[in-house]
């Protein structure tokens, strides 16, 4: 089988890197191919004016795919991580929070007014389950992501999916997000994604935006801020499958100084 060959992928993996520089800044997608895997991310940040010297609120959006060069079915994901430029970070102190057992066994309807007040963001998601001697079917569902509080330095959210796999399953991912300093990134994000369908669902396919304005001590805030400091903004995902690949992708967004 087909399939075999990505599993001849050393324990180690093989992890590639990209930044295709003229494209990103038309915003197009970022492919980058490992073995068999193909990783297509794309983003970017509004308002693209932004202050050179101060945080300022924005919204950002977000899409990946992975899929297989031969059309097979790709191996589960297993994290996705995202490092975010240092020219911006969350803001979440003061935002309502919640639990992560209040939006399990919820259809999105119910997880929404279960946790409205800390809703931050909304997308979709697309999965392909491969069951034993089932032909292949893809499964798409809304996301919701909602704010989980802020602790030890932590920000934590949760993304709520409801897809029918075969029956109509709600998923919760857990994101932690930290401070790094790594180069021009500074904030990153890890998502854990749990096991769909018993492990014969994976992840194919995701797009969100996140915007959130509230009070804090009688001031508005942004769940999101940022500031245009040198012209263009970087963020550089990797997601890691059940089979122990990696691969990685980067996109470069130009942003406009102002003030």
């Amino acid at each position: 089988m087909k399939r075999r060959s990505l599993r001849l992928i050393p324990v180690l993996a093989l992890t590639i890197a990209v930044i295709v520089a003229g494209n990103a800044l038309a915003e197009k997608a970022t492919v980058v191919r490992a073995g068999n895997l193909v990783l297509r991310i794309n983003g970017g940040v509004t308002p693209k004016k932004l202050p050179r010297h101060r945080l300022a609120p924005i919204a950002l959006r977000a899409s990946g795919s992975l899929a297989t060069g031969d059309g097979s079915h790709p191996p589960a994901t297993k994290t996705v991580t995202i490092d975010f430029d240092k020219h911006g970070t969350i803001n979440a102190r003061g935002l309502p929070v919640c639990r992560a057992g209040r939006l399990q066994s919820r259809d999105t309807k119910a997880a929404v007014a279960a946790c409205r007040p800390a809703l931050v963001g909304r997308g979709t998601t697309s999965v392909e389950v491969a069951l034993p001697e089932s032909r292949p079917f893809t499964a798409k569902g809304p996301l919701a992501l909602f704010n989980g509080g802020v602790r030890h330095g932590v920000t934590t959210m949760f993304i709520h999916a409801y897809v029918s796999v075969p029956t109509p399953t709600a998923i919760v991912t857990v994101v932690k997000i930290k401070k790094i300093h790594k180069g021009p990134y500074g904030t990153r994000a890890v998502a854990r994604i749990p096991k769909i369908a018993g492990g014969s669902g994976s992840l194919t396919h995701f797009a969100f935006s996140i915007h959130r304005t509230f009070e804090r001590g009688g001031r508005k805030q942004s769940y999101l801020l940022a500031r245009c400091a040198n012209g263009r903004f970087r963020a550089h995902a990797t997601i890691q499958t059940s089979d122990g690949t990696r691969i990685s992708g980067s996109i470069l967004r130009r942003c406009v100084a102002v003030g």
